[in-house]
């Protein structure tokens, strides 16, 4: 599997959309969160309005927890 680097921009593929954020692929094998507020600087409604599964996305890796649980972000990447 190949690492995850915090503070590294990734394109991935959306995975599953929940109502709290996204899924997102960023290498093979492995996902991250974005959190619904992690997706734009304006307050997002529903994620579904801003994002498909599937959709090709640039994400930002914020963190990475003990239980290797990666952290996303979209906001501040254009």
């Amino acid at each position: 599997m190949t690492d995850v680097e915090i503070n590294k921009v990734y394109t991935g593929t959306v995975k599953k959309i929940m109502e709290y954020g996204a899924f997102v692929n960023i290498v093979p094998g492995k996902d991250g969160l974005v959190h619904i507020s992690q997706i734009k600087n304006e307050r997002v409604e529903n994620v579904s309005d801003e994002m498909s599964e599937g959709d090709q996305v640039k994400v930002k890796v914020l963190a990475i927890d003990d239980q290797g649980r990666v952290k996303l972000t979209m906001k501040d990447l254009d």
